[in-house]
């Protein structure tokens, strides 16, 4: 770990990022104090790793604009390999934390953690050790074979093509991620035709399908 610690906190709710950062400078003991940034969108992450790629760990929340459940962790493992990322999360049922783990986090911190327990699971993860709760170990299954390997090729989509992979999963129709993405629908027909081909799928209808086991049941709207 380098003396000029940095960190990404990857959540939309900025009331929570606030909270975060000033938990983790209250309970962090550090050679220097962190460098905590923030993003509020899966795009905003990729710029932000972009320019930074020294960070030494993000701290991700499931459900971000721009991805779906795990859609988010598993194309920035591929973008970014050697990053560790730590899922941040009120969905921390069992099944959840077992399949982030399966996906390639670093670890599941869950959002009702008490701040100095937070504060010595981010410091095991800077170190470089994992971080899961009890709860990985009561899972009794975590991702399936077809799942996994849709995941993998997810990491292969550049963070362009993840974009217009997101804006598919959502239903929208060439014409409308041009509009929203200002680019040509030439343009748009050419990306959807690159990640059907690298996520190893017919057409949209197989993406929508496939995208839907990696989504994760928002905790704060299933009340």
């Amino acid at each position: 770990m380098s003396t000029d610690t940095k960190m990404i906190i990857a959540d939309d709710h900025p009331l929570f990022r606030t909270a975060l950062q000033q938990t983790l400078q209250a309970e962090l003991t550090l050679p220097a104090p962190p460098q905590l940034l923030q993003a509020d969108s899966i795009d905003a992450v990729h710029g932000l790793l972009g320019q930074h790629p020294d960070t030494d760990l993000v701290l991700l929340d499931l459900h971000m604009p721009g991805a779906h459940g795990f859609s988010g962790l598993a194309n920035l493992r591929g973008v970014f390999p050697t990053i560790p990322i730590a899922i941040i999360s009120a969905s921390d049922q069992p099944h959840v934390v077992r399949q982030a783990a399966d996906l390639g986090a670093s670890g599941f911190i869950p959002k009702t953690l008490a701040p100095a327990a937070l504060g010595r699971a981010v410091a095991d993860l800077l170190a470089g050790a994992t971080w899961f709760t009890d709860a990985l170990n009561q899972a009794s299954e975590g991702i399936d074979q077809a799942t996994a390997q849709f995941a993998e090729r997810l990491a292969n989509l550049t963070p362009h093509q993840f974009r217009v992979y997101t804006m598919i999963t959502e239903g929208m129709l060439n014409k409308q991620i041009a509009y929203d993405l200002n680019i040509s629908e030439p343009t748009v027909k050419a990306h959807v035709t690159a990640i059907l081909r690298k996520l190893g799928v017919r057409d949209r209808k197989q993406v929508i399908i496939a995208a839907g086991a990696l989504a994760v049941e928002d905790a704060a709207n299933s009340l």
